[in-house]
């Protein structure tokens, strides 16, 4: 599902998403659709750009603290026809890999891709498919690869999503054997880290 476009970057793995509205088109997203720790895809056109994962939205309203004089009730669009709203929510989004396909496959590369991805590239939230193919190399092996990436420009809540992240990587049995168990001991390892730090 489409999401919105990106309109700026705070950094070259860091990029900020608008969210279509219901003015941009009829069936705009919904609050469940784009939640914190959302996988989204970022795609122009025929070319495939980024994976990233949702970690900080801002609803922005111009309106908040204006003291100018306002009208005592809602305008009337017979004498205001132009008055629209100007309230938008931007998500903040972590690059963390691409999606590279090969032979009518696709698998994961996890790390800082290398190219800038451009203004208003579409922005659309990720199949569990596309996140299973995202998690597995060229040899079809399973990887979670961008866990220190994560732990140090995941913003504000980097520690919450890393912990978000492999809470449903293991619940979704991708990984087996070894590799889940790694999972669980890295899951079981941020929690205490995280709770001693609250305790100091």
């Amino acid at each position: 599902m489409r999401l919105g476009k990106v309109v700026k970057s705070n950094s070259h793995c860091d990029y900020i998403v608008e969210l279509d509205d219901e003015r941009s088109r009829v069936n705009s997203p919904k609050p469940d659709d784009y939640g914190f720790g959302c996988f989204v895809r970022l795609d122009g056109g025929d070319r495939h750009w980024a994976v990233g994962l949702v970690y900080n939205t801002q609803l922005f309203n111009p309106m908040f603290l204006n003291m100018g004089p306002r009208l005592s009730s809602e305008p009337d669009p017979v004498f205001a026809p132009d008055l629209i709203s100007e309230t938008r929510t931007l998500l903040w989004t972590v690059l963390i890999g691409t999606l590279e396909a090969e032979n009518g496959s696709s698998y994961g590369v996890h790390g800082i891709p290398r190219v800038v991805v451009p203004i208003n590239t579409a922005v659309e939230t990720m199949t569990q498919a596309e996140v299973h193919r995202f998690h597995r190399n060229r040899d079809g092996q399973s990887q979670f690869c961008y866990y220190s990436h994560l732990l140090r420009c995941g913003g504000t809540f980097a520690a919450q999503l890393t912990q978000q992240v492999l809470t449903e990587l293991i619940e979704s049995r991708l990984f087996e054997g070894d590799e889940q168990r790694a999972l669980n001991i890295l899951c079981k390892e941020l929690s205490w880290k995280e709770t001693m730090s609250a305790m100091r």
